[in-house]
């Protein structure tokens, strides 16, 4: 299905904006108008707002139709707005006025190369070494610092969120050029999460909330840090800002959910966010409606597994298996490999091993002709496949590629996967009881404990484990931190249930 906005919506005028933070590259025009409409659109670039930017540069245009980096600033919102054929063609439509524009336009000439053909490392050497160029005719350009940051990424078609560890030196010169630039600081906290330098990547999430606050991205990324240093009620409430403010932004301007990704995006981490807290009932509410909103966005359509996995873990096997059918239904081979995953999930916890089976060879058949982005889903496959293995028997086997499965999780970078992680592992001990391999539940445990200590889910499994073992002090000591620690849970959350009635 194609998502991507009319074009119609990406040129409806729009005003000189507050609170997103600002940005600033001079242009060839005698506008200045045109040069604040550029300047927001590249605003709005920084903090992934596609649908702003176009508009903003669009407006840019009708007032100087000669402005050429309005042109490739739209060659950019166009790409991620999945209009192709729009953004080449904004490029073509760009006319160099100086050597600083030609050198901008050049560079983006050989980005659009190396994203084009994405395996080709030659294609994303000569984007850096374009970039690299410009620099050395342009030190003091903030705005080439801040790409030679991005460009860091293998991947060239990355805005910034795949930045790692060697992105952060060409961020602090942008950031020493211009401290009031937020998007300095954006990109660093997008850089120091991925390199597990997490108090670090807050302080500049903050700075950027701070610089940006009209921007739901910038509060999401303050919310980012706060989950992953276990500050989870501050992280919900920064979720819940994004939200707000994403919400009234849609609502005003008449733009629809499916158009601006983030929206989708914020919901999932808002909704695993209130599961992780053990409020259910809110959680449900927005992992369904995100699973309903459809996107064009291969990784969005993945993370839709987030709805079937907390079915799942809630013990509705049959609606979980209807989730995962809707996914199996997709026309992507990747999503639909997704989907028979889960299915394969739901058959195993309902002891249809056959069945199991089959989901799993669907899934490795559809991973198989996946023209590219299968290893999205290997970790979940092998994960699947162990256990089967442990339900099945064959402990051995199960409990080696599960162990496998487990440190691939752990070490996966980012605060999304690192919660995805804590459910995961959850999932796993759950399986290897209800296989009745203790030891090994009591092993995942405490990788749970390991991997995340303030989840209460964390001591529920180890209290299992322990009283399973005989070591009733043990876990009734694990009983009591699990229930401290889901203090604003659900008042008939099973768990809490559970607890309560082994007293």
């Amino acid at each position: 299905m194609f998502l991507s906005p009319q074009l119609e919506l990406l040129e409806r005028p729009l005003p000189l904006r507050m609170g997103i933070g600002a940005a600033h590259d001079a242009v060839s025009t005698s506008s200045p108008q045109a040069q604040a409409f550029y300047d927001q659109g590249l605003a709005y670039l920084h903090s992934y707002e596609w649908i702003e930017a176009a508009r903003s540069f669009n407006q840019a245009l009708r007032l100087d139709p000669k402005l050429a980096l309005a042109h490739v600033g739209l060659s950019y919102a166009h790409t991620e707005l999945n209009v192709p054929a729009a953004a080449h063609s904004a490029l073509e439509r760009a006319v160099a006025l100086n050597e600083h524009d030609r050198q901008h336009i050049a560079i983006r000439k050989a980005q659009m190369a190396a994203e084009d053909a994405p395996r080709d490392a030659a294609k994303l050497a000569s984007y850096r070494k374009a970039l690299d160029n410009a620099l050395a005719q342009f030190p003091l350009d903030e705005e080439l610092w801040l790409q030679r940051g991005v460009a860091e990424s293998s991947d060239p078609a990355d805005r910034g969120q795949g930045s790692p560890a060697g992105s952060a030196r060409y961020y602090e010169r942008a950031l020493a050029l211009a401290p009031s630039h937020f998007a300095a600081h954006h990109f660093l906290a997008h850089a120091f999460e991925n390199s597990g330098r997490i108090d670090d990547a807050l302080k500049h999430a903050s700075a950027y909330a701070a610089m940006a606050p009209a921007i739901p991205h910038a509060r999401h990324m303050n919310g980012h840090e706060l989950r992953r240093l276990g500050q989870i009620d501050h992280a919900v409430a920064e979720f819940e800002a994004a939200d707000r403010l994403e919400t009234e932004y849609l609502k005003n301007e008449k733009i629809p959910f499916e158009h601006e990704w983030h929206y989708q995006h914020n919901l999932d981490l808002l909704g695993t966010s209130y599961q992780y807290l053990g409020q259910m009932a809110k959680a449900e509410r927005l992992l369904k409606a995100s699973f309903e909103i459809p996107s064009a966005l291969a990784v969005q359509e993945f993370n839709k597994r987030e709805w079937p996995v907390f079915l799942l873990s809630r013990g509705r096997t049959k609606e979980a298996l209807e989730a995962a059918k809707v996914m199996i239904a997709h026309p992507s081979s990747l999503i639909r490999a997704a989907g028979h995953i889960e299915a394969g999930h739901a058959m195993l916890a309902s002891s249809r091993f056959r069945e199991a089976a089959d989901e799993a060879n669907a899934a490795l058949k559809e991973m198989k002709s996946a023209s590219d982005g299968a290893a999205l889903v290997a970790t979940s496959f092998e994960a699947v496949q162990g256990e089967f293995f442990l339900r099945t028997g064959q402990r051995g086997k199960g409990r080696t590629m599960l162990d496998q499965v487990i440190r691939k999780l752990r070490s996966a970078p980012g605060p999304d996967e690192w919660t995805q992680a804590s459910f995961a592992l959850e999932a796993i001990a759950r399986a290897a009881r209800e296989a009745g391999d203790w030891e090994y539940a009591a092993r995942a445990a405490n990788q749970m404990m390991e991997h995340d200590p303030a989840y209460a889910g964390t001591h529920y499994a180890l209290a299992l484990a322990a009283e399973h073992a005989g070591d009733g002090s043990t876990a009734r000591a694990e009983f009591a931190l699990a229930e401290k620690y889901w203090n604003k849970a659900d008042p008939d959350l099973a768990e809490l249930r559970d607890i309560r009635g082994r007293r």
